[in-house]
C-alpha cells in the first residue's frame, strides 16, 4: 500500500523539479509594465558611444546589456565573433549601451558604473577590455572591480575617484541608456537593434546564435549595396 502512494508522489515531485529547472533556464525580464516600444527611437549613435569597429560602419548593432546577466555573457562572445568576421571590411560595428536590470541583479548598477568609469578615465579600448573581464569573471563581486580595472590598464586613483563620485560622473549616462532601452521596447537583456541607413531597424530580443545574427547582419548589409 505504501509503495502505491509513493509512485504518484514521486511523479509530482519529478514534475515540480522539471518546472523549477525550466523556470531557472528561461531569461528573466524586468517587470516595468507594457512591453510595447518603438525600435526607431534608438538614440542616435555619436562619438560618445562605446563603439567596437569602424564608427562610420554602414551597419551598427546597438546592444543594451547587463554585466550581471548570464545570457549577455554568451551573447557578448557571439557579437565579438560577428565583429571579428563581418566587421573586418569596416561595414559592421558594435555599440554597447547600459541596461542594468537592478530589479533582479543587485550588482548590475555597480558593474555598469565601473565600466563607465573605465571608459571615462582610460578610453574606448580599455572599456572593451574591461567589459570582457566583467563577463569572463561573472558573477563579479564589486569588491574586485578595482583589481579588474587595473588588469584592463586603468589607473587605480582615477578609477576610484570616478567610481566614488559615480552619482555625478557616470550615473546620468547609465540612466539615459536604460531609459532609451525601455523606450524602444526592451524588457530584458540582451536586447539589440541592427541599424542600417535607409532601412527599418531589426530587433534581436535575446541571446541569438552566431548563425542567426550573421543572417540578420547579412540581410542588413544587402540593403547597403
Amino acid at each position: 500500500m505504501k509503495s502505491s502512494f509513493m509512485i504518484p508522489i514521486a511523479i509530482i515531485l519529478g514534475g515540480a523539479i522539471v518546472a523549477i529547472a525550466i523556470y531557472i533556464s528561461v531569461p528573466k525580464y524586468v517587470s516595468t509594465g507594457s512591453s510595447t516600444g518603438d525600435p526607431t527611437l534608438v538614440r542616435p549613435i555619436t562619438s560618445n558611444d562605446h563603439i567596437l569597429g569602424d564608427p562610420t560602419a554602414q551597419v551598427m548593432i546597438v546592444e543594451y546589456a547587463d554585466f550581471d546577466c548570464e545570457y549577455c555573457k554568451k551573447f557578448n562572445e557571439t557579437l565579438h565573433q560577428i565583429i571579428a568576421t563581418e566587421g573586418t571590411t569596416g561595414k559592421v560595428a558594435l555599440v554597447f549601451r547600459e541596461f542594468p536590470l537592478t530589479e533582479i541583479h543587485p550588482n548590475a548598477l555597480p558593474l555598469a558604473r565601473a565600466a563607465e568609469c573605465v571608459a571615462q578615465t582610460a578610453g574606448n579600448d580599455a572599456f572593451w577590455k574591461f567589459t570582457d573581464l566583467l563577463f569572463a569573471n561573472q558573477p563579479v563581486d564589486p569588491a574586485n572591480l578595482g583589481a579588474l580595472a587595473a588588469t584592463a590598464g586603468v589607473s587605480g586613483n582615477a578609477f576610484a575617484t570616478c567610481y566614488i563620485n559615480a552619482a555625478t560622473t557616470v550615473d546620468a549616462r547609465i540612466t539615459a541608456d536604460r531609459q532609451n532601452a525601455l523606450a524602444i521596447g526592451a524588457r530584458g537583456t540582451p536586447y539589440s537593434v541592427i541599424l542600417t541607413t535607409g532601412a527599418a531597424p531589426i530587433v534581436m530580443d535575446g541571446a541569438y546564435s552566431y548563425d542567426a545574427v550573421k543572417q540578420l547582419v547579412d540581410q542588413a548589409l544587402s540593403k547597403t549595396n
